[in-house]
C-alpha cells in the first residue's frame, strides 16, 4: 500500500516538472529561436534566394474590373504569382530550376459581377483570346458550312439566337449545343429594346430563355440587344434574369454584303486582345470565315466563346 503512495507521489510531480516546463519563458523562448532558425536555415539559402528573386521579377499582380467610362465593363484578369516555400520544397537537393516554379492563379479583388450591371463590349486588355459573336435570326442556309469551318479548326463560338427563329429550328439549336458551342439569347423577335416598356422586355428576354431551356435544357448565360439597342432597363432586366449584356468592339459589318477579302481586312485590322467580333450567318461570313481564324491565331490570339474571354481566367500557353 506504501509502494503504491510513493509511486503515485512520483507521477504528480514528473507531471508537475512537465507542466512547469511549458511555461517557462526559457523554453517557451528555446523553441521559437529553433523554429526562426529554421526559417532562416530556408531563406538564408542561395536556392530560396534564387527563388526569391525569381518571384520578384516574375510574380504578375491581378487586375480588377471597372467600369470605363467609354467601354462600361471591363472585366477582371487574374494575377500569376510564384509559391516561394512550395517551389522550395520542389527543388530542395537540386539546382535553381524556373521549370520547377510553382506558380499559382490570385483572382481580382473586384469581378465583373461585383460591379453594378452593366453592358460589355470587350474581355480585359491583358487576355490574349476574341471570341466570334454570332447574331442568328435568318440565314440558317449559311450555318451548316460555317459550323465546319469552326469545327475543323477547334473553334468555339457564341451563337446569340432569337427566340422566334430557335423555335422554328430547334435541331440546328441542338446542334450548335451538341458541337460545344455557346448559346446566348438574342431576345425574341430582334425589337428595338429603347422603344419598349419594361414589362415587354421581360416577355422578349424570358420567352428566348423559355425557348432555349426547353431545346437544349441550358440557360443562356449571356445577351446580346438585337442591332445593339438598348437602355440602361435592359441591362438591369437581363442582370435579373443571370445574363450579361455583351455588344462588340469589332464589327465584320456582314449584313452589308461587303467582298470576303474585304471583310477579313477589316477584321484583322482592327482585332485586339479581348475583342467581341460581331458577324452573322452571311455569304460573305461564310466564305471568309476560314481566313478570319487563321488571321486571328496568326496574330497570336486564342479564339474562345465569349463567356471564356469576359472569365478572368488566364489563358495556358499552347
Amino acid at each position: 500500500m506504501k509502494k503504491s503512495w510513493i509511486q503515485f507521489i512520483v507521477f504528480i510531480m514528473i507531471l508537475g516538472v512537465a507542466a512547469g516546463s511549458l511555461q517557462n519563458p526559457y523554453t517557451s523562448m528555446y523553441l521559437s529561436d529553433l523554429k526562426e532558425q529554421a526559417t532562416l536555415n530556408v531563406n538564408g539559402s542561395p536556392l530560396y534566394d534564387e527563388i526569391a528573386d525569381a518571384k520578384e521579377s516574375m510574380d504578375i499582380p491581378p487586375i480588377n474590373a471597372v467600369i470605363d467610362r467609354v467601354w462600361k465593363g471591363i472585366p477582371g484578369y487574374n494575377g500569376l504569382i510564384i509559391d516561394a516555400e512550395a517551389s522550395y520544397e520542389k527543388m530542395k537537393g537540386k539546382a535553381f530550376d524556373e521549370n520547377l516554379l510553382v506558380k499559382k492563379e490570385v483572382k481580382p479583388d473586384i469581378q465583373l459581377d461585383d460591379l453594378e450591371p452593366t453592358a460589355v463590349y470587350k474581355g480585359n486588355p491583358k487576355k490574349p483570346m476574341v471570341a466570334f459573336m454570332i447574331n442568328v435570326a435568318w440565314g440558317e442556309e449559311y450555318l451548316p458550312d460555317m459550323l465546319q469551318q469552326l469545327k475543323k479548326h477547334s473553334v468555339h463560338a457564341t451563337f446569340f439566337l432569337d427566340g422566334s427563329w430557335a423555335k422554328k429550328n430547334p435541331d440546328i439549336v441542338r446542334m450548335l449545343d451538341e458541337e460545344g458551342h455557346e448559346i446566348g439569347n438574342h431576345a425574341y423577335s430582334h425589337p428595338d429594346l429603347k422603344q419598349l416598356s419594361d414589362a415587354a422586355i421581360r416577355k422578349e428576354l424570358e420567352g428566348t430563355n423559355q425557348v432555349i431551356e426547353a431545346t437544349i435544357d441550358k440557360q443562356p448565360v449571356v445577351f446580346a440587344p438585337p442591332s445593339g439597342s438598348y437602355a440602361n432597363n435592359a441591362v438591369q432586366i437581363a442582370d435579373q434574369l443571370g445574363m450579361q449584356t455583351v455588344l462588340w468592339s469589332v464589327d465584320t459589318v456582314d449584313w452589308k454584303k461587303p467582298a470576303p477579302q474585304v471583310l477579313t481586312e477589316r477584321v484583322l485590322q482592327n482585332v485586339h486582345a479581348g475583342a467581341l467580333i460581331l458577324m452573322h450567318p452571311t455569304e460573305p461570313t461564310e466564305q471568309s470565315l476560314e481566313a478570319l481564324i487563321r488571321g486571328v491565331e496568326k496574330r497570336g490570339y486564342q479564339l474562345g466563346t465569349v463567356s471564356q474571354v469576359l472569365d478572368s481566367k488566364r489563358l495556358e500557353k499552347r
